[in-house]
């Protein structure tokens, strides 16, 4: 019998993938018509094409398969046309749940993110327990996890659907190929073009600790429990410290008041539209899930599933090594 993955084709879905293969799991990859191919290279992985809007397609790949890694995701932070990623984080992944039921797969690993867990009203560390609602949730991809981990959730306990979710945090490291949002301000660090900051903070994590945390998941998780997979919490002036000097450049020194930078996010977003620009620099979503430092706690997954993470040094490390040895930035040297 097969294992299925989602995503596979995309960062964090390519180092899971590599955690299978190590296993001795035999993998197929669900991959689209218009997936880029990369990250597959010269692994032994079976691909069968798929759609998650697509309920006919997703039985044919489940065919012959005992177990499904679901990490595919729609990480936009500035969605145009919001019905798409609806369409693919809730929707798609309703579909794709529902079939596995169908399907009588053994046992599921769903890919959620921090993104949906709530935030602490004093501030501080979040956990799997904290309190949220649907309301807490900023933009549409923080509101589309957030209402895609709820209809997992239902299938668990309406279907049995046999699922652990696991809830990565900022993932970092090698084969960013887009790069994701968080990837490109790594990169955008490294090539100093980062020239203020904001108070903020987010949970650095290597990816390949996170691809860890889904065999972990798969082996020692309960069902129906998610798990919190991060790293280490950092201020984004902490983060920009690393990456300055881990390239041997000045880190950013002037701190950017919030409100001022509205307007400026309105006019970004306006012009984001006319020009068809896919990722603006700022966005009224980015400052207004800055308001909040994203600190989380993987003190569950580090009793139930034995997980551990490397250092955020060590993370933006391999990330920053990965984008310069892949040509996304020449000029950038490692210290």
């Amino acid at each position: 019998m097969k294992t299925l993955i989602t995503g596979a084709t995309g960062f964090v879905g390519a180092a899971v993938l590599r955690e299978l293969l190590k296993k001795g799991h035999r993998v197929k990859a669900l991959v689209r018509k218009s997936s880029v191919l990369d990250n597959l290279k010269n692994l032994n992985v079976e691909t069968v094409e798929g759609d998650l809007k697509d309920r006919d397609s997703l039985k044919s790949c489940l065919k012959d398969c005992k177990y499904l890694f679901h990490v595919a995701a729609d990480y936009r932070l500035w969605v145009p046309k919001p019905d798409e990623i609806y369409q693919n984080n809730v929707k798609g992944t309703e579909n794709l749940m529902e079939e596995a039921v169908n399907s009588e797969i053994e046992k599921v690993v769903y890919t959620s993110s921090v993104a949906v867990l709530g935030k602490p009203i004093s501030g501080g560390i979040a956990n799997e327990k904290t309190p949220v609602n649907e309301d807490q949730m900023i933009g549409h991809y923080k509101k589309s996890k957030f209402l895609a981990e709820e209809k997992v959730k239902k299938l668990y306990k309406t279907r049995r659907l046999p699922v652990v979710i696991v809830n990565p945090a900022a993932p970092v490291g090698p084969r960013d190929i887009k790069p994701t949002p968080t990837g490109k301000m790594v990169l955008d660090a490294a090539m100093k073009k980062i020239p203020a900051y904001l108070d903020t903070g987010l949970n650095i994590v290597h990816v390949n600790d996170v691809a860890k945390g889904h065999m972990q998941a798969f082996h020692k998780g309960k069902l129906g429990e998610r798990y919190i997979l991060g790293g280490e919490n950092l201020t984004l002036k902490e983060m920009l410290e690393i990456i300055s000097t881990l390239c041997g450049n000045t880190p950013p020194k002037i701190k950017l008041p919030r409100k001022p930078l509205y307007p400026i996010g309105y006019i970004f977003e306006v012009f984001a539209r006319l020009f068809n620009i896919k990722y603006p620099i700022l966005t009224v979503d980015m400052i207004r899930m800055a308001e909040k430092k994203m600190f989380y706690s993987s003190e569950k997954a580090k009793k139930e599933l034995d997980y551990k993470h490397k250092s955020a040094k060590s993370a933006l490390r391999d990330a920053i090594k990965w984008f310069i040895d892949n040509g996304y930035c020449r000029n950038v040297i490692l210290v």
